[in-house]
């Protein structure tokens, strides 16, 4: 059982790991060693990890390389044989269990989480309930892993379909959901009985040894669950290399998918994607302006804008574009942004100096191209050196790059329509295809419009469409596969068919 404290209180950002493990109730969450068969694993050099609201130190991880990640793979493969073998009940026992623990230290997961990434906390606090659930859901989904008897067109025999876990596996996790990512991939793959070497993103990797401490008090079998930090390319290199690797599960970037892509190709590995977005949000002239507004403010400042569902261009109806520009703009400049732990605050750091000076670059773009700003448009200098304002940009034109490329920051840029099918044909002008939101009262074009997107995932007059029990994933290049429902426990496992014949011999 992990010891827990009172909780202290938060005055300060913390600077270094013992005002971190100062802050927690459960101080042992907070581990500076990767996570490898059981064991916890120093390496010779070490990685920092900072906080982004202010650049102090948080900890150090081990910085590892191919060596160490043969290790857990070999782990995995010896650890693989039982555990597919477990009855899926009792494979849910732990699951479940490993998310009633995530509940319970929920407060010391979602500060971590904040620390590392910069989130506010209550948006931290949400992700975990998030991740939580995916352990709870596949748990149960996972004795539902249904085969086939097929009628069969040979007399005397008998046709069986089965599903069968792939058998090892690999996560690559990215640093804007550190928890969440990591439930969604290892939910689905340990519920198919499959293990997992998880490899989490330098930035925010102690969310992710949070995760290993509460599997290891779960009951989750030594081999089963590893966590290996370090940088990403030697390690996922190894993975992508290893033949004893069956499936590699991938959030990121698309051109870091490409190059799994190619990587792997080589020993023709099974592969899920979620990668990049370029969300299109349309609200048509028949719409709740207002309901519209707060939709479009949840879709694109959600994690400060940095999640592939954030809404990357604002199409609006020309008959209401004025009423809308003004009401969104007020909305965006109500925004508190600041450090996460402080109450209140709506939006936090970027990540890291390239993704303001993204921010930067395709705000000047507009600008000088003849859009025009509604608010913000600068760093927020008096909060701190990775701080954006949330900032609209009006009269955005098709041929801006904003209109082109993903943005991944707090920069919503609007564009006026006029027409239905012109805005269908520019949302769908894109090689993403994640996600796109639709608003309008009229029930029929709801449906004409959203199946007319080349998306993945399409909500209408809400921005939240996200949850354990729904297939989430993209088309083109925003990715390959599904996770969540069915759909994702399915991408974990092969099917295999039986003909058993001579049924009718003496």
């Amino acid at each position: 059982m992990l010891h827990v404290k009172e909780k202290a209180t938060l005055n300060a950002t913390p600077n270094g790991s013992e005002n971190v493990e100062r802050l927690l109730q459960a101080p042992a969450l907070f581990k500076q060693q990767a996570y490898i068969n059981g064991a916890w694993t120093d390496g010779e050099d070490t990685l920092d990890v900072t906080n982004p609201a202010d650049g102090s130190l948080l900890g150090t991880i081990p910085d590892l390389g191919p060596k160490e990640t043969h290790v857990a793979i070999d782990a995995a493969e010896r650890a693989f044989p039982e555990w597919s073998s477990m009855l899926a009940k009792d494979r849910a026992v732990i699951l479940r269990r490993w998310a009633d623990l995530m509940r319970a230290h929920s407060n010391d997961l979602a500060l971590i989480m904040t620390l590392e990434q910069g989130k506010p906390l209550s948006e931290s606090e949400g992700e975990i309930e998030y991740a939580a659930s995916f352990f709870e859901w596949f748990g149960e989904e996972g004795k539902r892993a249904y085969g086939d008897t097929i009628p069969s067109h040979l007399h005397g025999s008998q046709m069986t379909v089965y599903k069968n876990p792939v058998g090892v596996t690999a996560a690559i996790t990215p640093w804007n959901f550190p928890s969440a990512m990591i439930t969604r991939k290892a939910g689905a793959a340990l519920a198919a009985g499959c293990t997992m070497v998880v490899r989490p993103a330098s930035e925010t990797p102690f969310s992710a040894l949070a995760l290993a401490v509460l599997a290891e008090e779960a009951g989750v079998p030594e081999g089963v669950f590893s966590v290996i930090t370090g940088r990403a390319a030697p390690i996922s290199k190894t993975l992508c290399d290893s033949e004893t690797v069956r499936k590699i599960s991938f959030t990121g970037s698309t051109e870091i998918g490409r190059l799994l892509l190619e990587q792997s190709a080589q020993n023709v590995k099974k592969l899920s994607m979620e990668l990049g977005g370029h969300a299109p949000f349309i609200a048509f002239a028949d719409c709740h302006v207002d309901k519209a507004v707060e939709g479009a403010i949840g879709a694109k400042f959600a994690t400060t804008g940095q999640d592939c569902l954030a809404a990357n261009r604002i199409y609006v109806h020309e008959d209401i574009y004025d009423e809308f520009a003004r009401k969104y703009a007020d909305a965006t400049k109500a925004m508190k942004l600041g450090n996460g732990l402080e109450d209140g605050v709506e939006l936090g750091p970027l990540m890291n100096e390239a993704a303001v000076q993204k921010c930067e670059e395709h705000v000047n773009d507009a600008l000088v191209n003849g859009a025009s700003l509604l608010c913000g448009g600068e760093r927020a200098y008096n909060k701190g050196e990775l701080f954006y304002q949330a900032t609209v940009l009006g009269d955005v034109t098709t041929d801006m790059k904003i209109a082109k490329e993903e943005t991944f920051g707090p920069v919503a840029p609007l564009i006026k329509f006029s027409d239905e099918e012109a805005v269908i044909k520019s949302a769908n002008d894109t090689i993403y295809g994640l996600a796109a939101y639709v608003y309008s009262e009229n029930i029929r074009r709801c449906h004409r419009v959203a199946r007319a997107l080349e998306y993945g995932m399409v909500g209408v007059n809400t921005p939240k469409f996200t949850g354990a029990s729904i297939p989430f994933g993209g088309v083109k290049q925003s990715g390959l596969g599904r996770e969540g429902g069915h759909q994702g426990l399915d991408d974990y496992m092969e099917t295999q068919y039986i003909c058993l014949g001579g049924l009718n011999e003496q």
